[in-house]
């Protein structure tokens, strides 16, 4: 049961730090309360966490909610929806800046910024949003008891910005969970990628895994074996000729799902050093042009894209929320940049493809 926390946590998305497995009641099982049930089966998970839970309709059996009340009867089928076990890592309160977006006695929104780093990890253990959140809701219980990912129900990469919900007790943890697993949740992004996308609107889907080559990096496959089903919508929202502004809307949280999904069609987004975005992949020959890129790879020294917008169901009001942020200062200038590229675009400047390798390329140079 263990291993399958620690997949889940590995496999998780930026955005759904929670676990989900199913288990079915051993043929001899006795009557017994669901919450001391699970309580013998589920490590790291605490009496209080397992009932509110419940409580939050994230416990099923025979794919029905159920209460922590409920007696389990053999061959029943437990559906379990919880937050993250904690680690055996402590986590430092550090006194650090953050944006925050709107805040009441249960959940907390902050609009994080690029290159800061959601939760410690190797190479990262100080500075990061979680000790951040660690210092801010110091005063909470909920935080003092689960010290190691303070709320987080979901996150971003590292160079991606915008907003991030934070649950502030128990209840709240559960119900946002749920939300993220039952992907009700109200999340767009906008990205800057490469090329001129042919169609105004449209979706990619595929299984999202680790690369053979490299366990760092994700891709996509036809292959259900090799990764998780992953679907993204994208609509254009802005063109620039040589690049795209696009609006994306997920249906499921995979790791790096919109950068992996965008290279696929051959869009990766615009300075996104890992998956090929740092290159110039459209474009002139243009010397003026090859400087221009080059200066907007400077201004935003990462991939753009900025989790824009975030929507859920209050966690005890049941109110209808939403929340929009603007593109960061570093993207909003590189948007600009580009806006004022294609107004002012030299009539003389050729459109020449840009070399997909270095032999290419050179040869290229050869007959200029």
């Amino acid at each position: 049961m263990q291993e399958e926390f620690e997949e889940g946590i590995d496999n998780a998305e930026e955005q759904e730090l929670f676990e989900h497995f199913r288990v079915e009641v051993d043929k001899g099982q006795g009557l017994l309360r669901i919450d001391k049930y699970l309580m013998n089966r589920l490590m790291n998970a605490s009496r209080t966490k397992i009932q509110a839970a419940a409580d939050a309709g994230s416990i099923l059996v025979n794919e029905k909610p159920v209460k922590s009340s409920y007696k389990v009867k053999p061959f029943d089928v437990i559906s379990i929806v919880l937050p993250n076990p904690p680690k055996d890592t402590e986590i430092y309160p550090e006194d650090i800046p953050l944006t925050i977006i709107y805040e009441d006695a249960d959940v907390l929104l902050v609009n994080k910024v690029p290159g800061m780093v959601v939760h410690p990890g190797y190479n990262n253990v100080s500075g990061t949003l979680v000790n951040a959140l660690a210092w801010h809701l110091r005063s909470e219980d909920f935080i003092q008891e689960n010290n190691i990912r303070p709320g987080l129900v979901h996150r971003i990469d590292k160079n991606t910005s915008g907003i991030l919900v934070i649950a502030k007790n128990e209840i709240a943890m559960t119900h946002l969970a749920k939300q993220f697993f039952d992907h009700s949740i109200e999340r767009s992004y906008q990205a800057l990628v490469w090329g001129d996308l042919k169609e105004d609107q449209g979706t990619i889907t595929g299984f999202i895994g680790r690369s053979a080559r490299d366990r760092k990096v994700f891709q996509l496959y036809d292959d259900a074996e090799k990764g998780k089903w992953s679907i993204t919508h994208y609509k254009v929202l802005e063109r620039f000729g040589y690049v795209t502004l696009i609006e994306c809307k997920l249906e499921t949280g995979r790791t790096h799902q919109i950068r992996v999904h965008l290279k696929s069609i051959g869009h990766p987004i615009f300075s996104d050093d890992t998956y090929g975005g740092n290159q110039i992949v459209k474009g002139t020959s243009f010397s003026r042009y090859k400087q221009f890129v080059e200066n907007c790879f400077t201004l935003m020294p990462r991939q753009g894209l900025h989790a824009k917008s975030l929507g859920f169901v209050h966690p005890k009001t049941k109110e209808n929320l939403f929340f929009n942020s603007d593109l960061p200062a570093d993207f909003a200038a590189v948007v600009e940049k580009w806006r004022h590229y294609v107004q002012y675009k030299p009539i003389e400047e050729p459109d020449v493809p840009i070399a997909k390798d270095k032999a290419t390329q050179k040869l290229m140079n050869l007959k200029k």
